[in-house]
């Protein structure tokens, strides 16, 4: 999968959520830096911070995976 795939759907999923960058990243444990970084395509997720991702936003792991 490629790298900014992650980012466009979190940010996306985020957003469908209501979630603003601040709170999103206080949910996940993560600094406002790291989500923008992810958001912006400059920084791969973790697995573990996808699982997380996945949880708070309820969506599954596929569905965040952009299939072309």
């Amino acid at each position: 999968m490629e790298t900014e795939q992650w980012g466009r759907r979190i940010r996306a999923f985020r957003k469908l959520k209501g979630y603003t960058q601040v709170d999103f990243a206080k949910e996940l444990g993560i600094s406002l830096s790291i989500l923008g970084e992810i958001e912006r395509e400059s920084r791969v997720p973790s697995q573990d911070l996808i699982m997380k991702v996945s949880k708070k936003l309820d969506v599954s792991i596929e569905e965040l995976m952009e299939i072309n």
